[in-house]
């Protein structure tokens, strides 16, 4: 009895405990979770990183012995500083929460940072190794920087001391003409600014632009930390550097600051500074160099003069008297159109001689048109005489012809008895077959043709067997 009593009341401690739905439980948790975890940071490796069509991103946070599901709304993803990837140590910072639809707890992404120097390290070696397999770095690409460019493209912040470095070791090496395309050089927005001014840079210059094509760019930031030098890091920074059609020279941080882009740039400056030294030649040299020039040209210039001036005295030496040449050439001239004049006379007369005896051979046109009266006269006669022939023998084969066509006419043959049957068309009968009783014919004799109609086909008469013709032989009395 107690034993039951006992079983009674457990009974009734079950039933009195509140029932759930799946959902009301869903809701429990999540609020205890979200309630408990508001603000967390979680360290973990990505892994199963993936972005929906909608811009939301899903991940999981792994460590040695447990997974945590991991969501970053669209907004939230276009603000990250870093791109997430497979693999990497990160630190996110969100809530907790829990999704009903999968029984399973997430994280609510509000930020994502790389975990330690180390990690960012990686990523960044990682991003250069793949860069470099594709061919941004080949130094087959690089490009030879103008000696003396005439206008020079800075991209970097304008209100740091890096521009004024700039500016100020270009005004003392070589003057000319700058242009600054103001960019943010730390942020998130840094690395689409930087590459969106190198892009410009190369698209100006054309007829319709009213900003000049500069002859070299130069990219500078100061000195900072990995984190704020990598903006300098980011692919598309590094792709509009390796893509630029005007050479480029990097000059991002210190001497031991080392970025992607300096990899992909035509040449790598160890500070802005030494950029600015790359970019030009020193003018006080040049304008040294130009006057050395000058004088080595001039003497070489009055060098060449002189001795010229002793080659030609010399050659003027050897020359024959001008006077004397010239006398001698009036002489021969004098002597030479007398020549002419009395060749001149001989062979116009020679030639008047040969003309004279040329019309003298030539042949009488009267003789040479009678003797074409004669041979016409006679090829006349001849023509005549066998075009007749022509036509008799016409005439005798055109007359056997005729006879033989008499003789093969329909009309001989009806003279020999035999009549021709048309019918209503006009057309011969040829067969008995063709010949219905009752049509309309037409016999035609020799002289004229007779209308008939037809009664039918004729049948032959059957033969009289005569007498005592039975088959046997009969008597002879």
């Amino acid at each position: 009895m107690e034993n039951s009593s006992e079983y009674d009341a457990e009974n009734n401690s079950a039933h009195n405990l509140p029932e759930y739905s799946v959902s009301e439980i869903s809701h429990v948790l999540k609020r205890t979770l979200e309630e408990t975890f508001p603000h967390v940071r979680v360290r973990g490796e990505l892994s199963g990183f993936k972005r929906a069509a909608s811009g939301h991103m899903y991940f999981k946070l792994k460590d040695d012995d447990a997974v945590l599901d991991g969501v970053c709304w669209k907004g939230i993803a276009g603000r990250l500083s870093i791109v997430p990837e497979d693999g990497m140590e990160v630190i996110v910072t969100g809530r907790v929460t829990a999704y009903g639809g999968r029984s399973s707890y997430q994280i609510i992404v509000e930020s994502l940072e790389l975990a330690g120097e180390g990690a960012l390290l990686k990523l960044l070696e990682d991003r250069r190794r793949k860069l470099a397999e594709e061919g941004l770095f080949d130094a087959a690409a690089k490009q030879e920087l103008p000696y003396m460019p005439e206008i020079i493209g800075v991209i970097t912040s304008p209100t740091g001391a890096v521009i004024r470095d700039i500016l100020h070791r270009l005004q003392d090496r070589f003057p000319l003409r700058v242009i600054v395309w103001p960019v943010v050089v730390q942020g998130k927005t840094a690395a689409a600014e930087i590459a969106a001014a190198i892009e410009g840079f190369n698209a100006v210059g054309g007829a319709q632009s009213a900003v000049p094509r500069p002859d070299v760019l130069i990219v500078a930031r100061g000195g900072g930390s990995l984190e704020d030098l990598m903006a300098f890091n980011e692919e598309e920074v590094v792709r509009a550097a390796a893509a630029s059609k005007i050479p480029l020279i990097s000059a991002v941080g210190h001497e031991t600051d080392t970025t992607l882009i300096d990899y992909a740039a035509d040449m790598r400056a160890p500070t802005p500074t030494a950029a600015a030294e790359m970019a030009v030649p020193v003018r006080a040299e040049l304008l040294a160099l130009v006057i050395d020039s000058g004088s080595r040209l001039m003497r070489a210039v009055n060098r060449n003069l002189n001795e010229g001036r002793a080659h030609l005295q010399g050659l003027t030496r050897g020359l024959p008297n001008l006077r004397r040449m010239i006398e001698d050439a009036t002489q021969r001239l004098d002597d030479w159109d007398e020549r002419l004049k009395y060749s001149l006379r001989t062979g116009l007369q020679n030639r008047s001689a040969r003309l004279d005896r040329a019309v003298a051979a030539l042949p009488r046109p009267q003789a040479r048109i009678e003797n074409a009266h004669t041979r016409l006269a006679g090829q006349s006669r001849a023509l005549t005489m066998a075009g007749k022939r022509q036509i008799e023998q016409r005439r005798q084969r055109l007359a056997q012809a005729s006879a033989l066509l008499e003789s093969y006419s329909y009309q001989r043959v009806l003279e020999r008895g035999f009549a021709l049957v048309t019918g209503p068309d006009g057309t011969p009968v040829l067969s008995s077959k063709k010949v219905k009783s009752g049509d309309d014919l037409t016999v035609r004799f020799q002289d004229g043709p007779v209308a008939v109609v037809a009664k039918g086909s004729a049948k032959p008469k059957p033969q009289q067997r005569k007498k005592n013709d039975d088959g046997e032989q009969g008597s002879l009395l």
